[in-house]
């Protein structure tokens, strides 16, 4: 069984990160947390490359179109179909759009726990109700609401993986093997070695 320090997970600083300047403050936050970073690139993807991504899971259209749903309900508003299948076409068609609009920042970050780690420090998916201390709580005041108002995908920085398996399928989508790189960090030694060995003189 591997050790935890090997799970891996993937985070896509969306276009709006780009044109914010936010790209050195998101990695800056996942450093400080003892991460490390071990494949990144500069791209502009195609709409098929979203799309695909997005339909790595079977259920992911279902999945969004009724969180999409519940969201609007619990806000008392009426949501633009009760279909979820329908309202995660709209949701794939947005989000081609919005991902395919300018450069992103692809990256692999490897850690103890990283998947969950990084959507905490992220934040929730909307950042209107994201935690301050969040990176979508402190950068973002965009919400479904204003995204709907305006036809578009809530812009929220970022992209990065729900759970483990949902993080390896979109790894081998975005990157090659080869482009991973292991190495060595000093840092790990303090997060992981057993003893903490050799640190006096």
């Amino acid at each position: 069984m591997a050790h935890p320090k090997a799970e891996r997970t993937l985070v896509v600083i969306k276009p709006d990160g780009l044109q914010r300047t936010l790209v050195g403050e998101i990695i800056g936050r996942y450093e400080r947390l003892g991460l490390k970073l071990i494949g990144m690139k500069l791209m502009v993807p195609t709409a098929s490359h979203i799309e695909k991504h997005y339909n790595l899971d079977p259920n992911w259209k279902r999945i969004v179109g009724e969180k999409s749903i519940e969201a609007y309900q619990k806000k008392g508003l009426k949501p633009p179909s009760m279909d979820p299948l329908k309202l995660g076409d709209k949701v794939i068609d947005s989000l081609k759009k919005y991902m395919t609009s300018g450069p992103v920042v692809a990256m692999v970050w490897q850690g103890a726990h990283v998947v969950k780690i990084i959507r905490k420090v992220t934040g929730g998916t909307e950042p209107l109700t994201s935690d301050i201390g969040t990176i979508r709580g402190d950068f973002v005041h965009d919400s479904y609401q204003m995204a709907d108002t305006d036809s578009r995908a809530v812009r929220n920085l970022i992209h990065a993986s729900g759970s483990v398996d949902e993080a390896n399928n979109e790894i081998k989508h975005w990157f090659k093997k080869e482009e991973l790189i292991g190495y060595r960090l000093i840092a790990e030694q303090i997060l992981y070695d057993v003893n903490i060995d050799g640190l006096l003189e």
